[in-house]
């Protein structure tokens, strides 16, 4: 080894600190005050109680983190990622159109040869997709690895405009000016009302917490914004309030008996305040939320001891608090995963889940708020 090599071998670990640090502490030049496209106005729902649930076909033989869109013809589309194990090589992100038959053979949209191909970087494996219907433009979000473990991801974004057929090349999102490194997403975005979107995403470089990304209708960020909190928190699932108001539901990744963490933003998303914990029980596992027909929030999670069931909760007064509602699925003897849930409401009012179901494969269930309602205490 070269003297040269050597001091510079010593300073490494102290720079790739810096560049981290630089990455966590990063916002872009802040923007106007941003809003949310005000959500509708509360009414009743009026479909009979109802449930139903099905598999999707199997990709490979390890699954998990589904996500749920819903194209313009009303078909609702999935994607997940699946391999041979998670972080495995050969590990793709997946999609599947439900249809009138039930869900399509599940195709492979991105790789990581065609994720290298498409952002000329190198690849070592990837994970969490996030899909969002926009018109006729189906988004698609997904976090790459180079080097290391989940908190050397990068975002990437690519786009379909015939239903999820084919997709644009992917393209690396710069949300950090230092080694563009520990932003994943896991949660869909909002709507703002200046037609851009407003993208829940994480950091978990020696820090790990919430952050806001703000990107404009032409696919520019525009801003990153910490969720600040007391502890440390993962993957956000946001709901908007009205056009100035929204919360975000956390993963505890603290140490000890976990809960639901919650911080709030009053002024668009430019800022972000931390509240009191929920008592709602969080196992460091992946939550999920949507605002309802009828106003309510509906919360999709694990219960204290695990991720052996998949539970709802339901909010009236805009997530202050939660009313335990329906058991989706549990295993009794605690041997089994149902976790990572995604919650999409459909136009004509039915509730979507999607849920990793035992590393194996991924589930979807469809139920109407009067089958929620019967469910609670």
């Amino acid at each position: 080894m070269s003297t040269v090599s050597r001091p510079l071998l010593r300073w490494l670990p102290l720079l790739l600190f810096g560049l981290a640090l630089g990455a966590a502490l990063w916002r872009a030049p802040l923007p106007d005050a941003p809003a949310f496209v005000a959500p509708p106005a509360a009414s009743p729902s009026l479909l009979a109680s109802a449930f139903s649930a099905e598999s999707l076909p199997r990709a490979a033989e390890s699954a998990h983190a589904a996500s749920l869109a819903q194209l313009p013809d009303g078909r609702i589309v999935a994607a997940w990622f699946a391999g041979s194990r998670e972080g495995a090589a050969d590990v793709a992100i997946w999609f599947s159109v439900q249809g009138k038959e039930g869900w399509s053979t599940p195709q492979p949209i991105a790789n990581r040869e065609s994720t290298a191909g498409g952002t000329f970087a190198h690849v070592r494996k990837l994970g969490n997709p996030v899909l969002y219907a926009e018109g006729s433009w189906l988004h698609l979000w997904y976090v790459s690895v180079a080097v290391g473990g989940w908190a050397g991801s990068s975002l990437n974004h690519s786009t379909s405009t015939d239903g999820g057929k084919t997709w644009s090349k992917p393209e690396k999102l710069q949300t950090s000016p230092l080694a563009n490194i520990s932003t994943l997403a896991r949660a869909a975005p909002l709507a703002l009302a200046d037609g851009g979107l407003g993208l829940p995403v994480y950091h978990e470089f020696f820090a790990k917490h919430g952050e806001w990304l703000r990107i404009s209708a032409t696919g520019r960020i525009l801003d990153k914004v910490r969720m600040t909190h007391g502890v440390r928190t993962l993957q956000p699932a946001v709901a908007a309030l009205d056009e100035q108001r929204a919360i975000a539901l956390l993963r505890d990744a603290g140490g000890g008996p976990g809960k639901v963490q919650i911080t709030s933003t009053t002024d668009g998303g430019h800022s972000w305040q931390a509240g009191a914990a929920l008592p709602v029980p969080n196992p460091n596992a992946s939550v999920a939320m949507i605002r309802l027909r009828s106003g309510r929030l509906l919360q999709a999670g694990n219960p204290q001891n695990g991720r052996e069931a998949l539970l709802l909760w339901i909010s009236a007064n805009e997530g202050k608090t939660w009313q335990a509602s329906r058991t989706i699925e549990s295993s009794p003897d605690g041997g089994a995963e149902f976790s990572y849930p995604s919650l999409l409401l459909g136009r004509d009012g039915r509730i979507h889940l999607a849920y990793t179901w035992r590393r194996q494969g991924i589930k979807h269930a469809a139920f109407s708020e009067a089958w929620l309602d019967e469910g609670a205490p």
